[in-house]
């Protein structure tokens, strides 16, 4: 049976839809202008709400998410409906929202981050396979407080030179890695907020037990993200309790809830995480 490579086809788009972007050269220049005369403050917001304190419970970084290339659809998408999640998000203390930003296999929009930004004082997180700096300059303009960088999606080089990009830019990178090799690549970056996913993104298989390793070896000047694999409260609760983590990523339990919002609130009260 041969597995197929959900990353490299979502990689192979992203090239293209760049280069789209790149031919509307004009409407960039005017938008990148309007928001680059000083770096913004964002990124420091969102060390501040992600780092967790000695001995206080791990931070929630709860995702908007309509699809993936795995689970097919999540949630029906309605007029206004991220936003709404967004807010519900917050109200339930929520300490920052990710946004996947991704059209054709994630079912979201950079509006829908640009909508949540302004619709809420929580830092938001600009979820996009990220290959060019264009995309940086798009997250800034939308609202972003902090970018996600794919250790898999880039040679080390690339990385670096996009982790200074978003740092010049105001905001956060967050460094995603998904094994011990690619923990390494991340550590050397100068990232503060390092992401371990449970996600293969190639397989789309989980491997909770793997990220909870990874997450040790990251040191404690570095802002630890446990991402994907959380399904419960129960899950949760021991995560803050066992897990070198500063955050946890949840996205595709809460969005399958009626009540996103509600359900995270239940979930936090479960985990002991305060607003």
């Amino acid at each position: 049976m041969t597995t197929i490579d959900h990353l490299g086809l979502i990689l192979e788009r992203k090239r293209r839809e760049n280069v789209r972007r790149r031919g509307h050269a004009r409407l960039w220049s005017v938008t990148a202008s309007a928001h680059s005369d000083t770096p913004s403050d964002r990124g420091a917001l969102a060390l501040q709400r992600l780092r967790r304190p000695a001995g206080g419970p791990v931070r929630v970084i709860a995702e908007v998410k309509f699809r993936s290339p795995s689970a097919g659809t999540i949630r029906t998408r309605e007029p206004g409906v991220a936003t709404n999640i967004a807010i519900q998000y917050e109200a339930a203390g929520a300490s920052a929202v990710s946004v996947l930003c991704d059209g054709p296999g994630f079912g979201g929009g950079v509006l829908d981050l640009r909508r949540a930004a302004r619709a809420t004082a929580v830092p938001i997180l600009f979820k996009e396979f990220v290959l060019d700096p264009l995309q940086v300059e798009l997250a800034r303009a939308a609202g972003a407080h902090m970018v996600l960088l794919l250790v898999r999606a880039l040679d080390p080089v690339g990385l670096r030179e996009l982790v200074a990009f978003v740092l010049k830019q105001g905001m956060a990178p967050v460094v995603e890695a998904a094994d011990d090799d690619e923990l390494e690549i991340a550590l050397a970056t100068r990232a503060t907020i390092v992401g371990v996913n449970a996600r293969d993104l190639r397989t789309f298989q989980v491997n909770p037990q793997q990220a909870q390793r990874a997450l040790v070896r990251i040191p404690a000047d570095k802002i630890a993200v446990h991402m994907s694999g959380i399904k419960s409260g129960h899950d949760l609760a021991r995560l803050s309790e066992t897990s070198r983590a500063d955050a946890v990523l949840i996205g595709e339990a809460l969005m399958r809830a009626e009540s996103p919002g509600a359900l995270l609130s239940e979930w936090m009260t479960a985990g002991r995480v305060p607003p």
